[in-house]
């Protein structure tokens, strides 16, 4: 018999730490009204850069007053149905990409709002956006070609290795940058030329004596000094896109003193660009499609992450792990 409330994650307060932004609060469950749907969410992915920028109010396109909802990506199983809801039915597995669904038990929404997929497993998360972001950056951003050489910072993670899979589908040389041995093997796994463990080698070292000629595409989501180093090693007319920066998500943003940036730009006619889904929102449905055929049909591994964080009250602790580093794959929570 379903419970009669449900459990959600809010941030009550902007803060500095995620933990102590946020509470959890018990609910009655909602009735979906004509047109909507209830989802009870199974799993939920992390996204501890966005959780944490969200919960400091340093998310520029969002202007928010506590108390706000959080959570964006979940897969759930449709439990009950409105009126004038024909296109699902009561048993349907969905995915749902919506700031405030993710983090929580149960989420009524407009049945248009959730995407039918074959089965609520975790995997559908790594895809839906973390894999699309990973695909609109890479090609309509970074105008990705083939034959050329693509560096991916962050690898292993969750949306880097479903970049490195898409650049290798497309046909380059693929360098990866990681920090373990165990990430250094998934990345083996995935098919990548050239695997840079950085606690074991300098990246700019690397880049330095193996390729002269520098790097044609940079996706880089760790910033700092790994951002220096791509800017340093672009090639003529090389891209670098910006993902993100999570070496500075759960810190204070470093002051950097030193010439400005087109004195190395300029002399190559390389290029910096930063990217953010929503601003790329005409390319969703079409790069979520396409990710779901080359998982169902084979062609793209997903990685989810072993560690396994149960129940609303887990989240905390599953963004700290994501923001620790220690991650290969995606990190989800199951509910």
């Amino acid at each position: 018999m379903m419970s009669k409330t449900y459990k959600k994650l809010i941030a009550t307060r902007l803060s500095d730490n995620f933990r102590s932004a946020i509470d959890i609060q018990e609910l009655p469950i909602p009735t979906p009204n004509s047109g909507e749907i209830l989802i009870r969410n199974q799993f939920a992915g992390i996204n501890a850069g966005f959780d944490t920028l969200l919960c400091k109010g340093n998310v520029p396109y969002v202007n928010l007053t506590p108390p706000f909802d959080l959570g964006v990506e979940a897969v759930g199983e449709v439990v009950e149905i409105g009126q004038d809801v024909h296109t699902l039915k009561v048993g349907d597995a969905v995915a749902t990409t919506i700031r405030g669904g993710g983090y929580r038990e149960y989420q009524v929404i407009s049945a248009h709002q959730a995407i039918k997929i074959r089965e609520a497993i975790p995997e559908v998360l790594t895809l839906m956006p973390t894999g699309m972001s990973a695909l609109v950056a890479l090609e309509k951003v970074g105008e990705m070609k083939s034959s050329e050489t693509v560096l991916v910072t962050a690898a292993a993670g969750g949306v880097g290795h479903i970049a490195v899979q898409l650049a290798k589908l497309a046909g380059n040389h693929v360098i990866g940058v990681c920090g373990s041995e165990v990430k250094a093997k998934l990345l083996e796994s995935l098919g990548c030329d050239r695997i840079i463990n950085y606690r074991n080698e300098t990246l700019d070292t690397v880049l330095q004596q193996e390729y002269p000629n520098g790097v044609n595409l940079a996706f880089d989501c760790v910033g700092q000094q790994t951002f220096d180093t791509c800017v340093n090693h672009l090639a003529v007319r090389g891209r670098l896109v910006v993902v993100g920066f999570i070496s500075e998500y759960a810190n204070d943003l470093e002051s950097v003193t030193q010439p400005r940036i087109y004195q190395k730009l300029f002399w190559k006619s390389a290029s910096v660009r930063g990217f953010l889904m929503p601003h790329f929102s005409e390319y969703a449905e079409e790069a979520r499609d396409r990710l779901l055929d080359l998982f169902y049909t084979g062609k793209l591994k997903v990685a989810v992450d072993p560690r396994k964080f149960h129940g609303i009250e887990a989240i905390p602790d599953a963004v700290e792990y994501l923001l620790s580093g220690q991650n290969c794959g995606k990190v989800v929570v199951k509910f």
